[in-house]
Order: structure tokens, then C-alpha cells, then sequence
């Protein structure tokens, strides 16, 4: 062989390999966790009441005790949301700030929770509640997934959180949208199963850079917290998101008005309507 054929050769078998690698790159960035078939029963073919059983004129609030109550009662899964006081309190609500459901123009960890607890959740009598009020209202009747909210005290929440639920005898996940909180469960908490939330690229609306925005939507962070399951919004899902799935990953939606939402998916998380406790029995 002569040395310009071997040359010609060699930088063909590298080029080769480089188009190898970068083929499998997309499925190393997304591939999720492994999940073993006891970790996922509870969860697959089942409806989750989102913020709990709340009520589209908000005379029962979202992520209020009475919603949890009445998910629990009508034997519905449940899905919250956990982030912290300013005194480090575990406590359930959504947004960041309190305008939209307690009518005060602050942020939730600029407050201490006796400061919160004073606070009427959408002009009803039901107040802002700790995590571990939820767990014990609801009691273990369903599944739980908890989404812990990002924010600039994440391993506080992350510890926090995970020491609550260790003591709570029902079953129970958890998901969030900042892969970096999925990881910390990976990382310290390998007995609950953990989900990645995500959504279309313009959700994110300027949260974070746009270069960002398109890893999160197409799950390319998944090598950090290898999730076991993704949450994602319900419409178009990124042909990335689809791999992640048929790599192995429990396919749950978000937020779900109707029955539709059910079909090609292993949970779902609804609100307004009264769907089945149970769509699909786990094979």
C-alpha cells in the first residue's frame, strides 16, 4: 500500500468515527435512567389531579388542602409544587410571587411562613400549606408527583424536600423543570423515581438564552439526571424527546383537558374535568 492511499485511509476512518460519535451524541444527551418495573407501577396509567382537584372558579384553590383532600377522596393521583420560605420552610404553591392567587405584590421567599400563612389563597378561607400538611391530608390514597420549583436556595429545597418524603409512606416522585435539581436526586436519592419537565422552545420566554431554551426543550440536559420519566407539554414533542421515550422513559403529559390526552402516553396530569382514576393497567 503506498503511503498516499494510507494517508487518504486514515483521515477517511477518522472522519468515519467523528460522524459515529456526533451521530450518538443526541441519544447520550437524552437517553434517560432506568427505572425497574416495581418503581414504575404506581405511577403508569394513572390521572393526576394537577395543583390537586382545584376548581376552574377557584373556590377551591390550586395546591390547597382542600384540593388535595378532594383528589384523595376521589382516589386521583396528585401532582404539587414545593419551594421555600424565606425561614426555610417546606411550604406547596406555584408561582414565584403571590400576585396571581393571594392578590400581595411579593415573592414567596421573601416571606417567612407565619408571614404566608395569614394570606387567603384566591379570597377563599384555605391558606398557603406546608408540604407536610399535604402528605398528611392526602394520606397515601394515590401517587404523588412533586415538582420542586427552581429558585436560588435548590440543594435547601432538594434536602429538604427528600427528608420530608422519606418519612411518608405513600408513593411518591418528583420532577422539575432545572435538570440540575434532577440530578441531586440522581445523585442522593436513587430510591424515588425523578422526572424532567420540559416544554416547546418558546415557552421558556427569554427565561433563560436561546441556546438554552432548545437543550431544555428537546431534553438534551437528560446526561445530567438521567430522568425516568419526561413531563412534557402536551402538543409537538421533539423527535429528541420521542428517543428518550423509546429508550425507555415514562411518557407523562401536561396539563390535560380531556380524555385525549391519555392515548400514547403512561400518565397524565389534568385539571377541570373528571377523568378515570386508572386508563391503562401497567403490563
Amino acid at each position: 500500500m503506498n503511503k498516499s492511499l494510507s494517508q487518504k485511509l486514515k483521515r477517511t476512518a477518522i472522519l468515519g468515527g467523528l460522524g459515529i460519535a456526533a451521530a450518538g451524541l443526541p441519544v447520550f444527551l437524552a437517553a434517560p435512567g432506568a427505572a425497574t418495573k416495581r418503581q414504575r407501577a404506581p405511577f403508569l396509567g394513572r390521572n393526576f389531579a394537577h395543583r390537586g382537584l382545584h376548581s376552574e372558579d377557584r373556590s377551591v384553590p390550586e395546591n390547597s388542602l382542600e384540593a388535595f383532600r378532594l383528589a384523595g377522596r376521589a382516589g386521583y393521583g396528585a401532582e404539587l409544587d414545593v419551594q421555600l420560605t424565606k425561614d426555610g420552610q417546606v411550604v406547596v404553591f406555584h408561582d414565584a410571587t403571590l400576585d396571581r392567587v393571594c392578590g400581595v405584590h411579593a415573592r414567596v421567599d421573601e416571606k417567612s411562613y407565619d408571614e404566608l400563612r395569614l394570606l387567603s389563597l384566591c379570597g377563599t378561607n384555605q391558606r398557603i400549606p406546608l408540604l407536610t400538611e399535604v402528605l398528611e391530608v392526602y394520606a397515601g390514597r394515590g401517587p404523588l408527583i412533586v415538582e420542586l420549583k427552581d429558585g436560588t436556595r435548590n440543594r435547601e429545597l432538594c434536602e429538604k424536600t427528600y427528608a420530608i418524603l422519606s418519612d411518608y409512606p405513600g408513593e411518591v416522585c418528583i420532577e422539575s423543570f432545572n435538570p440540575k435539581i434532577v440530578r441531586w436526586f440522581r445523585l442522593h436519592a436513587k430510591d424515588l423515581v425523578r422526572g424532567q419537565l420540559a416544554t416547546v422552545t418558546w415557552d421558556y420566554d427569554g427565561s433563560v438564552s436561546r441556546k438554552t431554551a432548545f437543550m431544555l426543550s428537546h431534553c438534551f440536559f437528560n446526561f445530567l439526571g438521567r430522568p425516568q420519566f419526561i413531563a412534557y407539554r402536551i402538543g409537538h414533542r421533539p423527535l429528541s424527546v420521542r428517543l428518550a421515550e423509546a429508550l425507555g422513559a415514562m411518557r407523562f403529559g401536561w396539563t390535560a383537558h380531556n380524555e385525549r390526552a391519555e392515548r400514547g402516553r403512561d400518565g397524565v396530569i389534568f385539571e377541570f374535568y373528571r377523568p378515570q382514576r386508572v386508563f391503562r393497567h401497567p403490563g
